[in-house]
């Protein structure tokens, strides 16, 4: 899903097909370093200590440790260590701010955000539609990038219509 929608915000930026092809496989990739980390802290029912989530918080660099390793990943390396950093710096793990942040790494931001939202999952019942048009609303220019929250709020406008 993460990487169908990040698809759909690269077509209706315009990316060249090159890039397209590198937010579909992506958004398939973006968490693999997750498989680094315990299952007792991805599965956990309840809210994460500041331990485990400090510990959840390496999956980037462990994802990025992983696919480096081969050349034919070398073009979304920077989707799997950026995805979690903010448009306003306060993300990681590096804290980079606004186009700091490679466009593609942001697209994947705001889509797997829109997936978790919209996902039920053993910690969290699915987010109503409406409260996640919000969330991305209220998070326009710190967590998203405004521009692609604005293209991201459109495409979800024009599906309900």
């Amino acid at each position: 899903r993460v990487s169908a929608y990040s698809v759909l915000i690269g077509q209706e930026l315009g990316l060249y097909d090159k890039d397209i092809a590198t937010l579909r496989i992506g958004g398939l990739f973006h968490d693999i370093g997750k498989i680094g980390i315990s299952d007792t802290i991805l599965l956990k029912p309840s809210k994460l200590t500041e331990e485990e989530y400090s510990e959840l918080k390496k999956h980037p660099s462990i994802g990025k440790q992983i696919v480096s390793t081969s050349s034919i990943f070398r073009d979304i390396v920077p989707i799997i260590y950026s995805h979690h950093e903010r448009f306003d710096g306060k993300g990681y793990p590096c804290g980079l701010k606004g186009k700091e942040i490679p466009l593609i790494a942001r697209i994947i931001c705001i889509a797997d955000s829109f997936d978790v939202m919209n996902s039920e999952r053993c910690y969290k019942k699915r987010t109503d539609e409406k409260d996640i048009i919000e969330q991305i609303v209220v998070n326009k220019g710190t967590q998203f990038d405004p521009k692609l929250a604005d293209i991201f709020l459109k495409m979800i406008s024009d599906k309900a219509a």
